[in-house]
């Protein structure tokens, strides 16, 4: 093949992949549970997808392009996991995933966002709740659930990613499924619409410093979660309960905008899922910029998870005047 040949070969190699990257993304971000780490692993699922075409042998057992690119970003993703277990037990304070937002402005009616790679992402989130949930998971558990229950893998090819038994894989499959749905973990079932009508309600109620107005909105079994990594302080455990979140938020949010100088905030979709971006100053001079993602069930909210660890949120843009506090629906 010449010089020209191989470079159109290479175009179309990449033009296959570029089709599938946006579901490799999802996959990998639902096992990973940082976007980050999951673009590095669709990242090494391009490289081994390359180097497997330039091997004849390689290159006859691709029968099939998405299962085999799925498999094998799967397998990736496994490795990391089994990694990721043992940094996350070092991790300074309660750990949450690094979030995806993207501006409410650009979402569609149905809350996701217009980019097909973004909408992958996207598809079949229930937020940060469910991330949180998966971290819970051994990594054999949480792949097996994520590609069959969220993307309908058959198990005998989830069998082959975990290199078990096809009996082996179902079981994992279950028991991740009974952890998921268990009763006393933060439920996410609320369309768009309910969304915006309960966290609309929650920034009154923080700002009216009305913890019975507050409390009306949490769920009695309500969890706080709060990642700073260490970089700020922040509870080490969970709040859980209404009357102790509500206490806890509105000593965190209550009143922002009338005693604090510079605090802005604007709706934003995090991980799929209506919530805040906020950016107030420290005390110490430094400026805090924090996610606030919400689990929402039958009108009330079941979790609240704030990401202020500046390592997962130091990209975000930054906000201006226009985005005052309380945020502008």
């Amino acid at each position: 093949m010449g010089a020209e040949g191989e470079e159109r070969g290479v175009r179309d190699l990449a033009t296959e992949f570029e089709a599938e990257r946006g579901r490799l993304l999802a996959v990998a971000h639902r096992m990973l549970g940082s976007r980050s780490e999951a673009e590095d692993a669709v990242q090494e699922t391009w490289l081994r997808y390359a180097n497997a075409l330039a091997d004849p042998a390689a290159r006859a057992e691709i029968r099939d392009l998405r299962p085999w690119l799925t498999t094998t970003c799967a397998r990736i993703c496994l490795d990391v996991l089994r990694s990721a277990r043992v940094r996350r037990e070092a991790y300074v304070g309660q750990w949450l995933p690094e979030p995806v937002v993207t501006p409410v402005e650009t979402a569609r009616p149905d809350g996701y966002a217009p980019d097909p790679a973004e909408r992958a992402v996207r598809t079949d989130q229930l937020g940060t709740a469910l991330l949180v949930v998966l971290e819970r998971l051994a990594p054999e558990q949480r792949v097996a659930f994520v590609l069959h229950d969220v993307f309908a893998v058959p198990f005998a090819r989830v069998a082959e990613v975990l290199g078990t038994t096809e009996a082996a894989a179902r079981q994992l499959a279950s028991r991740a499924r009974r952890a998921v749905n268990a009763p006393d973990l933060p439920r996410h079932t609320a369309d768009p619409a309910e969304q915006r009508r309960v966290v609309a309600a929650f920034v009154d109620a923080t700002e009216s410093g009305e913890l019975d107005q507050l409390l009306r909105l949490l769920a009695p079994d309500v969890v706080v979660i709060g990642d700073s990594g260490g970089h700020f302080p922040a509870a080490r455990r969970p709040v859980v309960g209404a009357t102790q979140a509500g206490r806890f938020i509105l000593g965190l949010f209550g009143n922002a905008g009338r005693y604090q100088e510079g605090v802005r905030s604007r709706p934003v979709l995090v991980d799929g899922v209506l919530g805040l971006q906020v950016q107030a100053p420290h005390t110490d001079g430094r400026t805090i910029r924090l996610v606030i993602a919400f689990a929402v069930h039958d009108g009330r909210i079941t979790g609240i998870f704030n990401q202020f660890n500046p390592e997962k949120v130091g990209d975000l843009p930054p906000l201006g005047p226009a985005d005052s506090w309380p945020p502008r629906w």
